[in-house]
């Protein structure tokens, strides 16, 4: 019969490689003490598989891309779903606070990285594809989905490999998230950024080794049955309204690529980019069937910890897959721009967001600083997951002002949006001012960003500019 087992054989293959990679946590010291996601090590386990034992038997990478580009917007659209009770007050300035932290990394980023772009350009790469700066806020801040789907639109322009090379970015982002996200967490303990009582929580065994020990009736509660397993099951309905949030969203990203394709070639370059924002997309759509299922009154059925299971699983999936996708033959001819790009990026975003974040807000600032530095090297899962670590039952505000904030920065992100590709077209028209146009509007976001800032944070935010974290203190509570 010739019915197609590809999906089920790339899910069948990083399953395995997840399952390897628990048994691995749960008895290696190493992976327990930096706290390594299974989701990371399965990936570069699977890295060597998917290069060069899956393809002399006839199979290859080219499945895992789109993999991961769905599960991004299903981990997004399970998350939004969930019900949440907003905690702040009238004029609270949380969500913008929210949206500047996160502009600031796409603006820093992508100036950093079009910056050494054109000097590799006009030094020892002369060759250097003009966007391939741009790969930093891709990979570390969007994602592997984005990356990918971005730099094979990019590959149109001559850009050959550049699929393989955002998901490179990408997988780079994640190991600076969980290295230097376990560094920010330590640091911050032994610093006295956070509360001390957090300390315990980092120790314990179940923690370290991924894997909960105890007898079954002691075991924390994921999830809880809204509808009578007889009609249909709670895992069936949640999973049906994910479904359904994102074949909306298509249906939405259909219509706007049809009415953009009167707008010629721009619109049709727009169209591609926005497809690779389709997570955005997935969680506006997302948003608003929360509200109609709350105005009709079965939002009850909406079980906050089937879908976090939903999210959750997705994002162990993307992340593996993620990584398991990258082609070695093609990053080995850039390893020298990702590698010096990647370090720059890096240590910029483990270094910029602790000093913005801990003046920028008033409140629970050690673990905004921990979501936010983990979505602006990974995904907004892999920042839910740093978070997780001092906020394991998401008690606090953080995760869910970050997921409304979200609405917000994609409408201020739209410019971002729109020059992503004008680099690429000093290589299609041969007039350089495309490549310094993208700059202008990046520094333009450092300076949206920067003036944001210092209105919300007023003294503080000029307070000990020297130190990494401003101190708990008179200056803060202002």
């Amino acid at each position: 019969m010739n019915f197609s087992w590809s999906l089920i054989i790339d899910l069948g293959i990083i399953s395995a490689g997840l399952l390897a990679a628990t048994f691995i946590r749960s008895r290696v010291r190493f992976f327990q003490r930096y706290l390594i996601p299974n989701a990371l090590t399965a990936g570069f386990l699977l890295l060597p598989f998917y290069n060069w034992v899956l393809p002399s038997l006839g199979l290859g990478t080219e499945g895992l891309g789109s993999l991961v580009y769905h599960l991004l917007s299903i981990s997004f659209i399970a998350m939004t779903l969930r019900k949440a009770r907003w905690t702040g007050k009238v004029g609270d300035k949380r969500l913008i606070s929210t949206t500047a932290a996160v502009l600031s990394q796409y603006a820093i980023q992508s100036l950093v990285g079009l910056g050494l772009t054109i000097l590799f350009i006009i030094t020892v790469f002369p060759k250097l594809f003009p966007s391939f700066g741009f790969m930093i806020p891709l990979g570390f801040s969007l994602g592997p989905g984005q990356a990918f789907a971005i730099g094979q639109g990019w590959e149109g322009f001559g850009f050959k490999g550049a699929g393989s090379v955002g998901l490179t970015f990408a997988a780079i982002g994640f190991l600076w998230a969980c290295f230097g996200g376990v560094f920010l967490i330590n640091w911050g303990l032994r610093k006295g950024w956070t509360e001390p009582d957090k300390v315990s929580i980092l120790q314990a065994r179940e923690v370290k080794t991924g894997v909960y020990r105890t007898k079954e009736d002691q075991l924390p509660v994921g999830s809880h049955l809204t509808t009578e397993t007889e009609a249909v099951d709670t895992m069936s309905f949640n999973l049906a309204m994910v479904f359904i949030v994102y074949l909306i969203a298509y249906l939405l990203l259909s219509l706007i690529t049809y009415l953009l394709s009167f707008a010629g070639k721009m619109g049709h370059d727009l169209a591609v980019n926005l497809w690779g924002l389709s997570f955005i997309f997935s969680a506006l759509v997302a948003l608003l069937v929360r509200y109609l299922a709350k105005v009709l009154r079965f939002d009850h059925i909406l079980d906050n910890g089937t879908l976090t299971r939903i999210s959750g699983g997705s994002v162990d999936l993307m992340v593996a897959g993620s990584i398991a996708a990258i082609s070695v033959v093609v990053v080995a001819e850039f390893w020298v721009p990702i590698v010096v790009m990647c370090l720059a990026g890096g240590f910029l975003t483990l270094v910029t967001v602790p000093w913005i974040c801990s003046r920028l807000f008033t409140d629970h600032r050690f673990h905004r600083t921990l979501m936010i530095y983990g979505a602006a090297t990974g995904t907004m899962p892999t920042g839910l997951a740093l978070l997780r670590v001092l906020d394991p039952q998401f008690e606090t505000p953080v995760a869910f002002d970050f997921m409304y904030s979200s609405g917000l920065t994609f409408a201020l992100a739209i410019p971002f949006i729109l020059v992503i590709n004008l680099p690429a077209y000093w290589v299609k028209y041969g007039n350089p001012l495309y490549f310094w146009l993208a700059v202008l509007v990046a520094f333009g976001y450092l300076v949206f960003s920067g003036v944001t800032f210092l209105l919300i944070s007023r003294r503080r935010g000029l307070t000990n500019k020297r130190k990494i974290w401003l101190k708990y203190g008179a200056e803060s509570r202002n």
